[in-house]
């Protein structure tokens, strides 16, 4: 069975990783240049995707979760299904 994509959820997640308000986590939003993100908190992400939406991220994804647009098309990748 797969997991359903929450952009909501994962917006939560973002920003609870990066400290900062949901409000700020926008579709094109740049983790790193707009919230000051660094590579360990984009790991962060990683496994709390992972942990919360019970699927495998490939490490080799991590240079492209910069944005939520570009997170959600990496948890749909790892066979989350939805919008």
């Amino acid at each position: 069975m797969q997991a359903e994509l929450n952009v909501d959820t994962i917006r939560q997640i973002v920003a609870e990783v990066l400290e900062t308000g949901p409000e700020l986590v926008l579709g094109a939003t740049h983790f790193i240049h707009d919230l000051g993100a660094d590579s360990l908190r984009i790991i962060e992400i990683l496994a709390r995707l992972e942990a919360e939406f019970g699927i495998v991220i490939d490490q080799s994804a991590l240079a492209s979760m910069v944005s939520l647009d570009a997170v959600c098309d990496v948890v749909r990748g790892a066979g989350c299904v939805g919008a």
